[in-house]
């Protein structure tokens, strides 16, 4: 039962991150601003006159949006969550980083949350991606559980979602994002309690 629960509270951690990653890579990818003013008038140190550089910049803006978003589907779809993970350390930390060296409020409490996040993705593929320290890597069988589709088809139902909600929509409701993402993944939740028997003694989900 605990390591049940253990697979579903990473197959959620990786929703979550990747979703996050994902939502903010769409308005970089458009090509539009992240602050709702311009921050050229702004402190040449402050995160807004940052955010400024960084959208007139253009390519780079834009590369960062699809970097983003290439590692948000990585973990979001589940099948190359061990990608997405290693990839997405060097982003989530350059973001905490970023957030501690201007002025965020308490921002740097949410980006400080999801490289913890992402360590413990890393942590949890760890015998696979131990290979890049030039150890002997062990690839592990995924669990019944953990592979099975239900997991994969709700993180494109989630990527869908969110490309389309963002794209379409200039002014986003964040609440109703998070809403319906929630709804989404409590949806796949409760099909896997029913269906798949997942808290109770089954052959198919002892591993």
């Amino acid at each position: 039962m605990r390591k049940k629960l253990a697979t579903l509270f990473i197959i959620y951690t990786r929703y979550v991150l990747g979703g996050a990653f994902i939502f903010a890579s769409i308005i970089k990818i458009k090509g539009d601003r992240f602050t709702t003013e311009s921050g050229e008038n702004y402190p040449i140190n402050s995160a807004w006159h940052m955010f400024e550089t960084f959208y007139r910049s253009g390519l780079f803006w834009e590369f960062i949006g699809w970097t983003q978003l290439l590692i948000g589907a990585l973990l979001i779809t589940q099948k190359w969550s061990r990608l997405g993970s290693f990839l997405c350390f060097p982003l989530s930390l350059t973001i905490f980083v970023i957030t501690l060296s201007y002025y965020f409020a308490y921002t740097p409490v949410i980006t400080g949350l999801m490289v913890l996040a992402n360590l413990l993705l890393i942590l949890w593929e760890w015998s696979a991606l131990k290979v890049l320290l030039n150890f002997t890597p062990q690839f592990k069988k995924p669990t019944a559980l953990e592979a099975h589709p239900i997991w994969m088809v709700t993180g494109i139902l989630l990527l869908l979602f969110t490309v389309i909600y963002r794209s379409a929509v200039s002014r986003y409701d964040l609440m109703l994002w998070l809403t319906i993402c929630f709804i989404i993944g409590m949806v796949a939740l409760l099909w896997a309690t029913f269906k798949l028997r997942i808290f109770r003694s089954s052959k198919a989900f002892m591993n």
